[in-house]
């Protein structure tokens, strides 16, 4: 499912495939460890003959063909709700409509892939011209839209959707298992949720192979508990999911149901139930006692709260298995955690920087704190160093360039404001290009607040908010007073052309004062050609001008602007579908927010260091210290508002994804992963 798990997997059967006794010296290598979604879709590929690369209804290429059909018929009264929506309330309507037109449309085109994947039957009846959910009832009256906007889409593209090839593609594999060139045996390791169409297409690969689905389960009880009832159907998840009655645990019962529905969904799928693996002994700390209590599907002790102290359960004075600390902010949390796994370190010499791993919600937040805390190299009780490695952070904070290149796109939407250009000039790329130091910026930044810089490049830029007659407090003014005060001797200061010179800027800043007019004139070119909407091949090459123009990056680093330049085709390609549709600068900026997303890779996790990193890609891998950092309320689980858009929410059925359900079953996997200890940090 991730590239943590990948990487764990790789290494533990490295360790039991070796020609030693022990066998601890094996290397696994050349082994594909390809993601279930990619394995199904080369499944299906061979057998209805599209390549995932080329499908038309890929999200990221049918939005282009979707945007056409939404323009085409944005006037029609069927359309109405959506017309309304992306019309907003602007002063300027067609201002308005762009900066809402593409997102909307971006999101639509993923609600229809949701559907195919999740609700195959229900797309299959749209294409018979059916407006339903797939299970028989009607859609409600304000999504029956979508219905239509699907059936305008499949006419445009002229290409049976995913949803009605899927049929298809099971028929084939069943008949003919030599299309799929998948091996005899199939092992689906560590998987949290299995959509219907993936469930469908395995159960006809397993006709004629061994597919194994090796699941992680928090509780081999609770499992038991749940095959002895009756067989469920693919079911509401509202009116008919009671499975939380059959967990006795309470944290099962409130954090388990993702792993309760992955069951059910199995057993209407008719997948056969194997054995129950790997239960350990637990140690009698207060931690090994929740496990086994979770294990067990059972309350804790009765004794665990009773009238006479003496019957509690008795801890060990060093148990110190489960903290939780309660912090004042985030750089606390982090002193906190650092404390706490130093204590450790020094307090076992059989643990290792390798046995841990902090697990964060938002990791980018972090980043900064966790480097200024953690440091390069600390020095450990023994001798040995602390290094952090930092994992599955988004592109931005990996690569400068894609960095510095958001701030541009926000710079050129926004008002260009003086703290703005600031801080895209700090940009590492950018202080190359322009070859500014600490020094450099500390002064530039004195400059600006002391000419009175506030935002707008000049006057006619302030148009649209309709104050292009002040002047007063932009760059133009600012940059004036900054030149002026070069030119012009300080013991002689007096108005010149009605502008003051600035009286701080002395005689060896002239090179400085230029290179600072130099980076704003060249900004406000890339915010004047940025203005006027454009297809998509003119905004790339505006881009990759801009880049050029505005950033520099060393021999060393030039993997940075390849990276870009590699996004930006793929982008290109992907827009082929409609090459003359005419893009404003917002939907420029929801098209490549996608592409600013973190892309952890195998050599991120398990390098021997102290790893960090989000969530999801290590979750479940066994750590004999497991931190969770930034537990904040509001943070933790997510508060997401209801999709008004999307009828899979409007009525989920069992199995489906819900944020919230997801961000519990981490926490329990997180809990159930740790075997010597949970550390917990929260802001109190």
């Amino acid at each position: 499912p991730t590239r943590g798990v990948e990487r764990w997997l790789t290494q533990t059967l490295s360790a039991t495939l070796g020609t030693s006794p022990g066998r601890a010296d094996g290397v696994c290598a050349n082994v594909e460890f390809p993601f279930p979604g990619a394995m199904v879709s080369e499944a299906t590929t061979a057998a209805v003959g599209i390549r995932p690369a080329d499908d038309p209804w890929a999200p990221r290429r049918a939005v282009w063909p979707l945007l056409e059909v939404v323009d085409a018929n944005l006037g029609e009264p069927w359309l109405a709700m959506l017309a309304a929506h992306i019309a907003g309330r602007g002063e300027d309507p067609e201002q308005a409509r762009r900066a809402r037109r593409f997102s909307a449309v971006r999101h639509l085109a993923d609600l229809l892939d949701r559907y195919s994947v999740h609700r195959p039957a229900m797309v299959r009846s749209w294409s018979e011209g059916e407006e339903t959910d797939g299970d028989g009832a009607a859609l409600p009256e304000d999504l029956a839209w979508q219905a239509r906007l699907w059936r305008q889409l499949r006419d445009r593209l002229g290409v049976a959707s995913p949803a009605e090839r899927m049929g298809r593609a099971c028929e084939l594999l069943r008949a003919s298992p030599e299309l799929a060139d998948l091996p005899e045996r199939l092992s689906l390791f560590g998987l949290t949720r299995l959509p219907s169409t993936y469930l469908d297409v395995l159960a006809a690969l397993g006709v004629h192979r061994d597919v194994h689905l090796w699941l992680l389960h928090p509780s081999a009880a609770l499992w038991d508990a749940l095959a002895a009832g009756p067989a469920p159907g693919r079911l509401p998840r509202r009116r008919e999911d009671s499975t939380a009655d059959r967990a006795a645990n309470p944290l099962l019962a409130s954090w388990g149901r993702d792993a309760r529905e992955m069951q059910l969904v199995l057993s209407a799928g008719g997948a056969v139930a194997g054995e129950s693996i790997g239960d350990r002994n637990h140690p009698d700390t207060l931690l090994g006692r929740i496990q086994a209590d979770i294990r067990a599907n059972q309350d804790p002790p009765a004794t665990a709260f009773p009238t006479s102290r003496e019957a509690r359960p008795v801890l060990a004075e060093t148990d110190r298995s489960l903290q939780v600390h309660s912090c004042h902010g985030q750089a606390r949390q982090v002193e906190v955690l650092r404390d706490a796994i130093l204590h450790l370190l020094a307090g076992d010499p059989t643990l290792e920087p390798r046995d841990v791993i902090v697990m964060c919600p938002d990791i980018d937040a972090f980043a900064p704190l966790i480097h200024a805390t953690f440091g390069p190299g600390r020095e450990v009780a023994g001798g040995r160093s602390l290094h952090v490695r930092l994992a599955d952070r988004s592109i931005r904070q990996t690569n400068p360039v894609f960095a510095a290149l958001s701030q541009l796109l926000a710079l050129a939407a926004g008002r260009v404001s003086a703290s703005e250009i600031l801080d895209f000039a700090a940009s590492a790329p950018v202080r190359r290009r322009f070859r500014l130091d600490d020094d450099d910026l500390a002064r530039v930044g004195h400059w600006v607040r002391q000419a009175g810089v506030r935002w707008g490049l000049d006057a006619t830029g302030r148009g649209r908010y309709q104050l292009q007659r002040v002047e007063a407090g932009t760059w133009r003014s600012g940059l004036d007073r900054i030149l002026l005060g070069v030119a012009m001797a300080e013991d002689d200061l007096r108005l010149f052309g009605g502008v003051l010179p600035l009286d701080d800027v002395d005689s060896s800043d002239v090179e400085l004062a230029g290179v600072l007019a130099e980076l704003v004139e060249r900004v406000g070119t890339t915010v004047a050609s940025f203005a006027t909407p454009s297809t998509l091949s003119e905004w790339v090459a505006r881009i990759l001008a801009a880049t050029d123009t505005l950033m520099d990056v060393a021999g060393a680093d030039e993997w940075q602007r390849r990276q870009l330049g590699s996004a930006l085709e793929e982008v290109l390609s992907e827009g082929s579908a409609a090459p003359d549709a005419l893009l404003a600068l917002t939907e420029v900026r929801a098209l490549l927010t996608d592409r600013l997303r973190g892309q952890p890779t195998r050599a991120n996790f398990r390098t021997g260091h102290l790893t960090m990193c989000t969530l999801v890609p290590m979750r479940s891998v066994p750590h004999r210290v497991v931190c969770l950092l930034g537990l904040d309320d509001g943070e933790f689980p997510r508060r997401t508002a209801v999709d008004g858009d999307d009828i899979l929410e409007r009525d989920p059925h069992v199995g489906d994804r819900e944020a919230r359900s997801e961000d519990r079953q981490l926490l329990l996997d997180a809990l159930m992963a740790a075997t010597d200890h949970l550390i917990v940090t929260y802001t109190g």
